[in-house]
């Protein structure tokens, strides 16, 4: 198997135009030894201090929460995104990656862990200077002190620039006087540390580290929430706060930098946070459906059981490799960054806000697996879903936040097409080459030979379906040029065609090179779920893509579009009832989600 040192990465949104060899992209079952350390670190850990105190955690005790927290940090699991001089162990972008998926088991406790180790803490890494690190960051890593992300106000959900929290420097120059107020604010109910976005003089948009005993720091009553009942979720008030002028974090006017590139990593931390939840739910999706007898015999013998546990399965694991694909992808960035003597905190933005196209499609792709999957688990499980002594309720209801945390699924989607085209007309991706050369091939006569090779048919899918997007992207984008960013119901068509383009190449990839590492036979059941996730896509694709031309072509240039559409999505399906089928009973014959 190839070593994690010689995969090659693409640029950020380069899948679209580029060809990788899929023995050159990195797959889960590439993971180190260290990084193997580290999951059986973070499971036992979990396992053993969470889980057995997870009823208790539900009913929000704060108390608790703190000190697993403090716990966690004893274990030296709140510093692998640090460096060593402030504490940490700096571990890899993968293997913390890998961390939070394996803390999704934690419900509620994942969240408040989250929160501190990410938004709370990542700021002052980024963009703090080396005062502010040293002073905040150890007593952070260790679980002495807890941090929380304030952004959000009453006023400014996704358009987080309209923010009404003021500062106004004192009269001698000495603090920030800070009034306002925060809402969801995680960990609002006990953090010590806030970052905190206000602007200074009503006009520019600035982050400020503040701390709780600066004085005016007040929070309001713990938010009765649908979900997530376990961590702490308060409105932060700000009334006259003084905060010391060497508490700006980052550039004055400069805080959107700040809130911005804070969220690409988040979202992608999204992706990966949903994987161990998805996993869980499966199992026990599983073994209810092996243990619950109608009819004289286990609901898992029937088909559509079947559907279900092979769906959540194919989903979820489509959805890994794709995490990891973007994970790997951005942790060679950082070291490429590194390499060429750029500080530690534009080295790790930088790879993130590269691959923002990725990160923004795992967040959503992410929490519509993890709904997906809760969904059809509580089905499954039936009347006893709907009861409390299931898991599957609480469950239901934690999943459903994920499609509004770090930016709402449909801003996401927009938000992908939107870095596509301006890394277009930066020319940072060249997309005018390829889309020229589907126009040339359009006029041509169509392609009749059978895909050659092994696996010719599903990459000629995966080559058709990038072409399907340059034809209806392009055109699109000729049409309505500027005012393309008002049509959102054509932004969020054309994100699906691509989300699903880079999921559905992920998962056909990852089967290939472990059919090709350890054969076909072994890879059998990874290979189903690729093949079944890749038809699927395609229906989905070609879809989304008649839907976005029908939305604004007319005459010609519909039937013109419609036609290349079609061409492209021409295919040889695979009996997918029988594929899937066959995916759901090697799950259920594993009594668990052993992949």
């Amino acid at each position: 198997m190839e070593t994690i040192e010689k995969i090659t990465a693409l640029r950020g949104g380069e899948f679209l135009v580029k060809d990788q060899d899929p023995m050159n992209m990195f797959i889960p079952e590439d993971y180190t030894e260290e990084q193997l350390m580290v999951k059986d670190m973070v499971n036992d850990f979990v396992d053993n201090f969470i889980i057995p105190q997870q009823t208790q955690l539900e009913k929000l005790d704060i108390e608790l929460t703190k000190q697993l927290l403090t716990k966690a940090g004893e274990f030296g699991l709140l510093g692998t995104a640090f460096p060593e001089k402030y504490g940490g162990s700096m571990q890899d972008f993968v293997t913390n990656m890998l961390l939070t998926e394996c803390f999704s088991k934690a419900k509620s406790f994942a969240l408040s862990q989250g929160a501190h180790t990410g938004i709370g803490m990542l700021p002052i890494l980024y963009f703090g200077n080396e005062e502010q690190k040293s002073k905040y960051l150890p007593t952070l890593i260790e679980g002495k002190k807890f941090a929380a992300y304030c952004l959000t106000e009453p006023g400014s959900g996704s358009d987080a620039l309209a923010a009404k929290t003021k500062a106004v420097l004192s009269d001698d120059g000495k603090h920030y006087i800070i009034n306002g107020q925060k809402m969801w604010i995680t960990n609002g109910g006990f953090a010590d540390v806030f970052v905190v976005f206000a602007k200074i003089d009503g006009e520019k948009f600035t982050g400020f580290i503040v701390e709780r005993d600066f004085g005016g720091v007040t929070t309001g009553a713990e938010e009765q929430k649908l979900g997530i009942k376990g961590s702490s979720t308060r409105q932060v008030f700000f009334e006259n706060v003084k905060v010391p002028v060497e508490n700006v974090l980052g550039e004055i006017g400069k805080g959107h930098r700040i809130a911005f590139n804070i969220l690409n990593i988040g979202r992608i931390k999204l992706g990966a946070g949903v994987l161990g939840a998805c996993k869980l739910l499966s199992t026990q999706t599983i073994n209810y459906a092996n243990e619950r007898h109608q009819f004289k015999q286990p609901i898992s013998n029937f088909g559509a059981i079947k559907y279900k546990i092979a769906e959540q399965a194919i989903r979820t694991w489509a959805v890994e490799s794709a995490v990891y694909r973007a994970s790997n992808d951005i942790k060679i960035m950082e070291h490429q960054s590194l390499e060429k003597g750029e500080p530690l905190s534009k080295a790790l933005l930088g790879a993130a806000e590269e691959y923002a196209i990725e990160c923004a499609i795992l967040k959503v792709w992410g929490s519509e697996c993890l709904d997906y999957v809760v969904d059809e688990g509580l089905q499954v499980h039936g009347g006893m879903g709907y009861s409390e002594e299931a898991p599957m309720a609480s469950a239901y209801r934690d999943a459903r936040i994920n499609r509004i945390f770090e930016g709402t699924s449909e801003i996401n989607r927009m938000l992908s097409v939107d870095r596509l085209l301006k890394k277009a007309l930066k020319g940072q991706i060249d997309m005018m080459t390829p889309a020229m050369a589907v126009q040339k091939e359009l006029t041509g006569m169509p392609d009749m030979s059978s895909p050659e090779g092994k696996y010719g048919r599903e990459l000629k899918m995966l080559s058709n379906m990038k072409k399907m997007f340059l034809l209806v992207a392009g055109a699109t984008v000729q049409n309505f040029m500027t005012e393309l960013e008002k049509e959102q119901e054509i932004l969020i068509m054309l994100a699906d065609v691509m989300g699903d383009i880079y999921v559905a190449e992920s998962a056909m990839f990852r089967a290939i090179k472990l059919a090709n590492t350890k054969g076909e036979a072994a890879a059998e059941v990874e290979l189903n779920i690729a093949r079944v996730y890749l038809d699927d896509a395609m229906e989905r694709c070609s879809l989304n893509a008649r839907r976005t031309v029908c939305a604004w072509a007319q005459g010609d240039m519909l039937k013109t579009l419609v036609m290349g559409v079609k061409r492209y999505a021409k295919y040889v399906p695979i009996n997918s009832m029988i594929t899937r089928r066959k995916v759901g009973e090697a799950f259920i014959e594993k009594n668990e989600y052993f992949l």
